[in-house]
């Protein structure tokens, strides 16, 4: 459905050039979408797959182990939007005090993401809401080492930025001025809030990502924070268990057709192809990632077996491939440490899992050797290949 412009421009002077920037109107649309069978049935199907996904979860011997990896695939993917190189064997070899294969300050964003995105899981289940205050807290996290940490971490902006271009005057997206920001900010949280009417969370999370994007409220972040409000919201409304789906690379992959349906919506009210979009991407994510933990369950249970067959050695090799399922990048120091074995019995089990071709050694040191857990790498992997 066509609308009228989803909000208002105001004329702004910025950088020594006047330019015009845009104020949404506060959600939901007026009028309301149109909810034609097809975008009905689309949006069904997204529940529909949510459902398997979140089923899923409860498969899983330890969700906790899936997740440690899942959310990590998320932060790479993430910040490769917004121009990191870092891949997510350099962000485990980083979380190991080893050298990346990057510049660290790409490694560490990605890093910041991991600990932002938890604090606010973290905090919604102490029975926090979802809230200007918690979008402070996260963003104060997530620019809180690197590059951004200059750019104001934990406060909303008071000077004006812009989407594309060098400049206001040739951006391709002008957003609200500064003094905007606390009222529009102020109106998307009674959205989240249900007011002035309450809104399906399915629907409320693709809502409010085109806002908060649209609004840009801090100078640096905006994008890899307003993806993380789709999960956070999913699993705040109960849509899920547990934080397992991540929209960022079917962004990625479609990063040209994503931009424009968002100024669509804002020129042209086209809410409902946004719409459409957000619901094929959450069927397509939560499709593969049930096909992740699917083929992850199964490379866990054939390894599993194999070394059920190493006889008495058996014992001290399993606890060492479940501490490469935590962390599938690990040297035998750090697989002493996390199992209390001794190191000659670890490097001992080691030796054996390389036999079975399990673990993959990366150095060929004498001491601090590092060690790959390389299958279940390559699973996790897929869709965060660096470009050659």
């Amino acid at each position: 459905m066509k609308r009228k412009l989803q909000g208002r421009y105001v004329t702004i002077s910025s950088v020594g050039e006047k330019v015009r920037a845009f104020v949404p109107a506060p959600l939901p649309p007026r009028p309301p979408i149109d909810w034609t069978p097809e975008l009905r049935g689309k949006f069904d199907q997204a529940l529909l797959a949510l459902g398997r996904l979140d089923s899923v979860s409860t498969l899983l011997p330890d969700t906790a182990l899936f997740l440690y990896m899942y959310v990590r695939k998320e932060a790479v993917l993430s910040s490769m939007i917004e121009g990191t190189q870092s891949s997510l064997s350099d962000l485990l070899l980083v979380e190991l005090d080893q050298e990346p294969g990057v510049p660290l300050d790409d490694v560490v964003e990605v890093s910041n993401y991991v600990a932002a995105l938890n604090h606010g899981l973290r905090r919604l289940d102490e029975g926090f809401p979802l809230s200007l205050r918690l979008f402070r807290e996260i963003h104060g996290v997530l620019l809180s080492r690197g590059r951004g940490s200059r750019q104001t971490p934990g406060e909303f902006r008071h000077s004006q930025n812009w989407i594309g271009g060098t400049r206001p005057g040739n951006a391709a997206f002008v957003t609200p001025p500064a003094e905007e920001v606390p009222a529009c900010m102020s109106k998307l949280e009674l959205f989240l809030h249900d007011q002035p009417e309450p809104t399906p969370g399915l629907l409320k999370a693709a809502m409010a990502h085109v806002q908060f994007e649209t609004i840009h409220p801090f100078l640096d972040g905006n994008g890899r924070l307003g993806r993380l409000l789709i999960t956070l919201l999913l699993c705040e409304q109960k849509v899920l268990r547990e934080p397992m789906l991540y929209l960022s690379l079917y962004f990625k992959t479609h990063r040209q057709y994503y931009y424009e349906l968002l100024n669509n919506v804002r020129r042209t009210g086209d809410w409902e192809s946004w719409l459409d979009f957000f619901a094929v991407a959450v069927v397509v994510t939560a499709t593969q990632a049930v096909e992740t933990a699917q083929q992850l369950l199964g490379l866990s249970n054939r390894d599993h077996d194999r070394i059920d067959g190493l006889g008495r050695a058996a014992a001290s090799a399993l606890q060492i491939h479940r501490a490469l399922m935590e962390h599938p990048i690990a040297t035998s120091a750090s697989l002493v440490k996390k199992t209390g074995l001794t190191p000659a019995t670890v490097n001992k089990a080691l030796g054996h899992l390389e036999r079975l071709g399990v673990v993959k050694e990366l150095t060929a040191r004498k001491r601090n050797r590092l060690f790959s857990y390389a299958g279940y790498i390559e699973i996790m992997s897929r869709g965060t290949e660096l470009p050659e």
